[in-house]
């Protein structure tokens, strides 16, 4: 099968990743169903990377009907260590502005209707997640922001909520009053599974407008939203390419033992149906 160690995540406005050489087009199947797209393999950097549509291309799929658990499942069983997630937010502070990126560190959850574990049916799993996002590739994103000119700034929280209707404006200046950074769709769903999956994960945030609590938010046209993602868009592709390139081959974070003290089912205990479901994930602790 053919194999990546980077996983890119594209959101809204970024549906391809310019640069791959030797492209191939792998369509995963999963234990829990099919991802949003096939997955696009290549080398980028000289490294071996896997892109992945996240709305699929054309942009079909609602955030709310996302195959999270496949989604990061199929990059599991590409060999990914590492994923970076390139999401459309919006700002819910004047000093986080329209084309720049935020680097987030926490996350706030206010969806409804998610599946966000690889967990439960006879087996149990509690993962840490107080530092959601992997610092050392958290590092790794910023620098390369500043090597591709874009402003960017290292922590702050992205609240997730459900959609797909944008906030009123009464819970937009809610979340405000909370200190929240910026507001997305997909992000903490994607970083859950990734960390019970011993996957290092960060969110890319691209920044395309100020939310509906701001005073001139009424006057932004369509025509200047489009023009900010393909920006956005633009800017993402060098910052993943830099990245890439200078990503470092030991992985020094927690992440890829998230799961050593996380399991309390024992494994004589597991059914084996949900074991074998989860064979790529629980391998390691399992006798055979």
């Amino acid at each position: 099968m053919l194999q990546a160690k980077i996983g890119i995540i594209g959101g809204s406005g970024l549906y391809s990743m310019p640069g791959l050489s030797g492209v191939e087009e792998i369509a995963q199947n999963t234990p829990f169903g099919m991802p949003s797209d096939a997955y696009v393999l290549g080398s980028l950097a000289a490294h071996r990377v896997a892109f992945l549509a996240r709305h699929g291309r054309g942009h079909r799929i609602l955030p709310s009907e996302l195959n999270f658990r496949a989604n990061i499942y199929g990059f599991k069983q590409l060999g990914v260590q590492r994923i970076l997630s390139i999401s459309a937010v919006g700002s819910l502070k004047e000093e986080h502005k329209p084309l720049e990126f935020l680097i987030p560190d926490q996350f706030v959850d206010r969806t409804r209707h998610r599946v966000d574990t690889f967990f439960g049916e006879g087996i149990v799993a509690h993962v840490a997640f107080a530092d959601p996002v992997c610092p050392q590739l958290s590092a790794a994103v910023v620098a390369a922001c500043t090597k591709a000119g874009v402003v960017a700034k290292r922590g702050g929280t992205y609240i997730c909520m459900e959609g797909p209707q944008f906030s009123t404006r009464a819970e937009s200046n809610l979340y405000r009053s909370w200190g929240m950074d910026v507001i997305g769709m997909t992000n903490l769903q994607e970083a859950k599974l990734a960390r019970e999956a011993e996957i290092c994960y960060v969110t890319v945030a691209m920044i395309t407008d100020y939310d509906c609590w701001h005073p001139q938010h009424d006057s932004v046209s369509v025509d200047q939203i489009i023009a900010v993602l393909t920006k956005n868009a633009e800017n993402a592709c060098n910052v993943v390419r830099e990245a890439v390139a200078a990503m470092p081959e030991e992985r020094t974070c927690h992440c890829a033992r998230a799961l050593e003290h996380a399991i309390l089912t024992a494994p004589g205990d597991m059914p084996r149906e949900t074991k074998e479901k989860l064979h790529l994930i629980l391998k390691r602790f399992l006798n055979n």
